[in-house]
Formats: C-alpha cells, structure tokens, sequence
C-alpha cells in the first residue's frame, strides 16, 4: 500500500507531466479537497468524479505547473502529511510565466487521499492570467457574517513546547499582547510571509517588533479560532492551521497556516502562509498589494 508520501509524489509527478486525465484516481470515491483561501470565497470540492472534472476541465485547459522544493513534513498521525513546494507556472491563456508558494495538507488512507487543504499564492496566479481585477473586484464585493466566537480552549501544552508557543502565539495576537508575542522569537529568528507581496524577511526580534507595530497600528480586531495543530515527526516542528476574523474596514474571515520550528521554548524559523487577499480587501489595501506585484 502506497504511502502518504509516495501518493504526494505520484500526485507531483502526474502534475508535473500535465496527465491531468489521471490524477484523480489518487483521491478516495468520497474525498474531500478544501481550498480554504481561494478568493472570493473558500471552496469545497467532493468526490472524485468532482475532482477529475476540476483537473480535465478547469486546470488543464488554463495553467502550466511544475513543481519544485517539495519539502515534506510527516506528523505523528501516520495518515497526515503536510507539502510544502513551490510552482514554476504559465497561464495558457496569456503565455505568461509565474513562480508560487504552496502548502497542503493531505489525509492518505488505504493508499487513497482522503481529504486535502490546499493553500496557494492566488494572487500571483490571478497576475499571470490577467486576472488581479477580477479577483480584487470580487473579493472587495464578498460578504462576510461574522460567526459567534466559541468559547476559548483551556490549552493543556506545555508553554515552552512548540504546540503551546503556538497557541501563545495566535492568542497572543488575538489579545493585543504585542510584547508577550515579540518575545516568543529568538533573537536570531526567519519569518517569511510566502503569500504576501513584497513582504520582507524578518531576522530578529527587533523585526518582529516593528512588524507587530505596524500590525497594532492598522486598528483592527483579530480573534483567532478553529485552532488545528499538527505536531511534526521532527519534535521542533508544529503545523497550525487557524482563522482570524475580526473587523477591519469591514468584517472579514481569514483562513491561514504556519510552518514554525521552535527550540528552547523560541521561534527559530517560521513560514506564515496568511490568507492576504482576504485581510487586505477588509483593510482597504489590497490595491495597494496589488502593486507590490
């Protein structure tokens, strides 16, 4: 029986080469593939006769791919993995070329993929198939009701450990704790914001004090919740899965997905696949992020 990562292999290589006719028969009768960030509203697609239909009739006649820098992070549910990787892409439709950022986090049962979340750069791909209007017109229009927040767990991690400062960290932000979650980073740190134009590489505490500054200084309120956290097979390593939402300009609700490594209690490295295009159509600056492309 093949293994989660042997079926993300065969999944690569089959995009890869454009078989697009055959990828679906990796996924399960009733599978189930999110795209949580997708713009102007998430999607859901179910079954695996959806899912070919997706890949023959909708990718395969727009777009190009070829992955590379696969990195795969195994947890300890022998069944999850998570993908992170990168595309070099063209849209057909305009012969422009595009390079991404993509993460995926996949449920392999019986050598079947079961369920998926897919995270990618749409705005980039939107760039490429001259579509940044379109995707701006559209997710500045979206409506967004804002849920009852649940009450907040009592977390049983330890504080130190990557899962608590995780939890610390997305809380953190949701309170205003601007210094407490400064002070979660090592002194010598990398945060990246894969999704995010022209977003800069962080390398120190003292970075992440002016970027949590400029984050206060927006005036908007964040809540996180839904709270999912994939503890890696590398102990440093935790995979969270979250949803900030809040009020902006306007009400909004962001899915996001962070890649940390944690030593000492430290964020050592981070990848913070925000959801961009929804946070900053609510804060009235995604024009502006348009730009950045």
């Amino acid at each position: 029986m093949p293994t989660p990562r042997e079926v993300f292999d065969k999944l690569s290589e089959g995009i890869t080469s454009g078989d697009w006719s055959e990828l679906s028969t990796l996924y399960a009768e009733d599978t189930v593939v999110e795209h949580p960030q997708r713009p102007p509203a998430p999607t859901r697609v179910v079954g695996r006769a959806t899912v070919h239909e997706h890949f023959t009739r909708g990718l395969a006649s727009q777009i190009r791919l070829r992955r590379k820098n696969v990195v795969i992070h195994e947890t300890t549910d022998p069944e999850l993995i998570v993908a992170e990787y990168d595309y070099d892409g063209e849209a057909l439709a305009t012969g422009k070329s595009f390079e991404t950022a993509n993460i995926q986090v996949l449920r392999v049962r019986d050598g079947l993929i079961r369920w998926s979340r897919d995270y990618h750069d749409y705005l980039r791909i939107a760039a490429a198939r001259d579509g940044l209007e379109e995707l701006a017109d559209g997710a500045e229009k979206a409506t967004v009701e804002l849920e009852p927040l649940p009450e907040r767990p009592v977390s049983a991690a330890d504080p130190k450990s990557p899962r608590g400062v995780f939890e610390r960290l997305v809380y953190g932000v949701s309170d205003g704790k601007w210094d407490e979650v400064t002070d979660l980073y090592a002194e010598e740190t990398l945060v990246t914001h894969p999704f995010l134009p022209g977003a800069p590489t962080l390398k120190s505490r003292q970075d992440l004090r002016a970027h949590f500054a400029g984050i206060s200084g927006r005036g908007a309120e964040i809540q996180a919740r839904d709270l999912v956290v994939y503890q890696s097979t590398d102990p440093e390593v935790v995979i969270g899965e979250f949803v900030y939402q809040g009020q902006s300009a306007r009400p909004f609700r962001a899915s996001n997905i962070f890649v940390l490594r944690v030593r000492d209690g430290l964020i050592v490295e981070s990848r913070d696949y925000l959801d961009s295009v929804a946070l900053a159509a609510a804060g009235g600056w995604l024009r502006g992020l348009i730009k950045q492309l």
